[in-house]
């Protein structure tokens, strides 16, 4: 048991707990937003029918065969909002906090070259043999 408590109270499990949390609350909200919101904008450019901005492939009326692209728009105008919510509430304050600790989180990959000889696309760009062929590697 100590050893399953000395999980559960790591830091980063603690980090990762909080940023679920706050990220089910929020896509609670901006699920609401969408719905209240987006949904009848977009229902309401389509005019007059009343399932939504789509086409009908069946008979009038089968909402087992309407194509409703109005809630693949919603569904995309969520995952903008909900992404944008989450980088800037919660990645970019981490970023900061860990910068401080002297941490680099999210940064940009390192450089990488692609072998000629096999055409591996993920070698270090210092590395002087290719990690799958064997070949020796012109330098960078």
């Amino acid at each position: 048991m100590k050893g399953f408590r000395n999980f559960l109270l790591r830091g980063d499990i603690i980090v990762v707990a909080v940023g679920l949390i706050v990220a089910l609350a929020f896509s609670t909200l901006i699920s609401a937003f969408t719905t209240s919101i987006i949904n009848p904008l977009v229902a309401r450019a389509e005019g007059t029918n009343s399932a939504g901005l789509g086409w009908q492939l069946g008979a009038a009326g089968n909402t087992a065969t309407f194509v409703n692209a109005g809630a693949f728009i919603s569904a995309v105008i969520y995952f903008v909002i909900f992404m944008a919510v989450i980088y800037f509430v919660i990645i970019l304050p981490y970023k900061a906090v860990s910068a401080r600790r002297g941490v680099t989180v999210f940064g940009a990959p390192a450089p990488v070259k692609t072998c000629p000889a096999c055409l591996s696309a993920d070698l270090p760009a210092a590395a002087s043999k290719c990690k799958y062929c064997g070949t020796d590697q012109p330098a960078a």
